[in-house]
């Protein structure tokens, strides 16, 4: 995985034409563009294969099946042009193993879910994240997402999962801090909105990348 500003564009937009304007315009200052559910449905998932032309694309499906379901799922999307993608531990080592495989065949990363950044994860995944990264170990997942939201989580998953690379949510419109995260152990930071709803993207990650540096 590529770490050379550290930074992955959460692409929080809704319109092709807006995303491909946006990737555009921020070439060069993010390693990967992440790309969820609602740009997919909304654009359809040929835009995967119009953003990884500007930038390397990382599909955050967040695929949580059966293992032959994941298995589909990760081969339809890694063949539209994603160079990685995240799936959700919790549904066992058996289903994110299926996704860690598709993804090798490509030569792609998969990264395991161990806990999200909003309040609510800490119901119900906080508790389990230090098990949910060892699933990502055993799995053969290349890395996993750790809160940015709450640093000592970061810590408590780093210790779990040793030098496997760590992608962190959270960082500005949720309130998580790019240096926290990065001291913690984070290696890279997801941000979305603070950059996509900015009336300046270019300037508003430019702002983040000084924090990261």
């Amino acid at each position: 995985m590529k770490k050379e500003t550290r930074l992955i564009l959460a692409l929080d937009v809704l319109s092709e034409e807006g995303a491909l304007d946006l990737v555009t315009a921020l070439e060069g200052r993010v390693d990967y563009v992440k790309i969820g559910y609602p740009l997919i449905l909304a654009a359809g998932l040929g835009i995967v294969r119009k953003v990884s032309k500007i930038a390397p694309v990382i599909a955050d499906l967040k695929v949580a099946d059966i293992p032959n379901t994941n298995t589909l799922i990760s081969q339809q999307v890694l063949a539209a042009g994603a160079v990685g993608l995240i799936a959700h531990a919790f549904v066992g080592k058996d289903s994110l193993k299926a996704c860690a495989e598709a993804a090798k065949e490509k030569g792609a990363l998969v990264f395991a879910v161990t806990e999200m950044s909003h309040p609510g994860a800490e119901e119900f995944m906080a508790p389990l994240a230090f098990k949910l990264a060892q699933t990502a170990v055993d799995a053969g997942a290349d890395g996993v997402v750790a809160p940015a939201t709450r640093p000592e989580r970061i810590r408590l998953v780093r210790s779990a999962i040793g030098d496997r690379i760590i992608i962190s949510p959270g960082v500005g419109a949720q309130g998580g801090s790019a240096r926290s995260a990065l001291d913690a152990g984070a290696d890279c930071l997801i941000v979305g909105r603070s950059i996509t709803n900015s009336e300046d993207p270019v300037k508003a990650t430019d702002k983040i990348l000084e924090q990261i540096s």
